[in-house]
């Protein structure tokens, strides 16, 4: 099978205009296929303010309510989404915005109202993703770039992007030979929050359980190590959690950051 990097960037990457120019450039020169999945929370919360429409949180994650919910599908969908592209198109890299509505790419349902309302955000289940149009667009040497956007019953669902790009590893794992790479603006999982320097460089299953009751992690290394695991249980081969600037290593044999393994 053929390599095919699943990448997910996010945190104060985005949110900076020089660092995301740089990994643009590094995600444009890898050779292998490739998808790119964003965020933009932080985005989204300053337009929403902008705009009058104040951004709730439960437990840390946003409550998606119908306004909440046209700025979302604004923001990512659209103005990091499409600015994303077109930086791409200048680098020679055939990139195409999508969301997981373009070409039913990813279905989702609606999570369900139990102890928290979170709104319109998106549940996705692993047979829901159109891997033969995806598998098809790889092919022709596009490179789709996901909003963290699903969709069912003709709305469109907020869902966060670490579960869409753990999903679409494991759905085209069957086809390709998958590395799914969590980029932010940390050099890996670390021991200490506050020491860059403290990276854990592999986290096998086992030491993150013994890890977990002592608050080691911090809340938003969380989902993506959750994320994390679940892919390589469910065939995935490799999931590494690295620095946003550090993306070309590791995408090569020897890496930096957090290697994730069972």
């Amino acid at each position: 099978m053929s390599k095919l990097f699943i990448i997910k960037i996010g945190g104060n990457v985005l949110d900076n205009p020089a660092a995301l120019s740089a990994f643009l450039k590094d995600f444009a020169a890898i050779k292998e296929p490739k998808i790119l999945i964003h965020g933009g929370g932080k985005i989204a919360t300053r337009l929403g303010d902008q705009l009058g429409i104040e951004s709730k949180y439960i437990n840390g994650r946003r409550i998606t309510d119908a306004q909440t919910l046209d700025v979302v599908t604004m923001v990512y969908g659209g103005l990091v989404n499409k600015q994303i592209v077109a930086t791409l198109q200048t680098l020679a890299c055939n990139a195409m915005g999508v969301t997981g509505a373009d070409g039913n790419l990813i279905k989702a349902v609606k999570r369900p109202v139990k102890d928290i309302d979170y709104g319109f955000v998106g549940d996705i289940k692993q047979d829901s993703v159109n891997t033969s149009l995806l598998s098809s667009l790889l092919n022709q040497n596009i490179v789709p770039v996901f909003a963290p956007l699903t969709h069912a019953d003709g709305s469109m669902l907020n869902t966060n992007a670490d579960t869409i790009a753990s999903v679409l590893a494991v759905a085209l794992s069957k086809q390709f030979d998958v590395r799914l790479i969590f980029c932010f603006e940390k050099k890996g999982v670390l021991m200490d929050v506050n020491d860059q320097n403290s990276v854990i460089t592999h986290l096998p299953r086992k030491r993150y359980d013994e890890l977990l009751p002592q608050g080691v992690f911090a809340d938003g290394i969380l989902p993506k190590l959750e994320n994390a695991y679940a892919a390589i249980q469910t065939g995935v081969k490799e999931v590494l959690i690295g620095e946003a600037k550090d993306l070309l290593k590791n995408t090569g044999p020897v890496t930096e950051g957090t290697l994730i393994t069972l």
